[in-house]
């Protein structure tokens, strides 16, 4: 078996388990060998022949077994800002509850313990926006989304998060 192969057995296998969006580290764990100059050079063979898809700097999906179109982008938020709170609020939860008219496409807005950043995905545009609140000023505001597996914020902290970044108000149905 090619070493390509191999990858792609191993990212079959993850999908199993809820994978489907790896870093670097994680497929050169998976494979069992150093995350190394020759090993993203192997990714971006695999890239390259159409095996691997490249969805943002130092992550990858399998093309043969990618996860599922609808919760991608929220494994790519994960991966990108674990380890800190996330959330789903601004526009995009006011869009999600029907408190704004216009229905977000093609963006999901997020707010972070984490650094602010925009990232171009194949599923979308992610855009971090970082808070200096405490998380237990924040965390009674906000609720677990089973279906996205993260947390979402309630209509007043994504109203509270809107007017704080100074952003659009007028969007606002009440």
């Amino acid at each position: 078996m090619t070493k390509s192969d191999e990858l792609l057995n191993a990212l079959a296998k993850a999908v199993n388990a809820d994978g489907g969006i790896h870093s670097t580290t994680e497929l050169a764990f998976m494979l069992g060998v150093p995350c190394d100059s020759t090993f993203r050079k192997f990714l971006t063979d695999c890239v390259n022949k159409g095996r691997l898809r490249r969805v943002v700097k130092g992550f990858y999906e399998s093309v043969i077994t990618p996860p599922e179109p609808e919760t991608a982008i929220y494994k790519i938020i994960k991966k990108l800002r674990s380890g800190v709170l996330n959330y789903i609020s601004l526009e995009s939860q006011l869009s999600y509850t029907g408190d704004i008219s216009q229905v977000v496409i093609g963006r999901v807005t997020v707010v972070t313990k984490g650094r602010s950043g925009c990232f171009d995905t194949p599923y979308g545009v992610i855009e971090f926006t970082h808070t200096k609140k405490p998380v237990e000023q924040i965390i009674s505001n906000l609720y677990y989304d089973p279906d996205i597996k993260m947390y979402r914020a309630h209509k007043a902290q994504a109203i509270a998060d809107l007017k704080h970044r100074q952003r659009n108000l007028h969007m606002l149905e009440n």
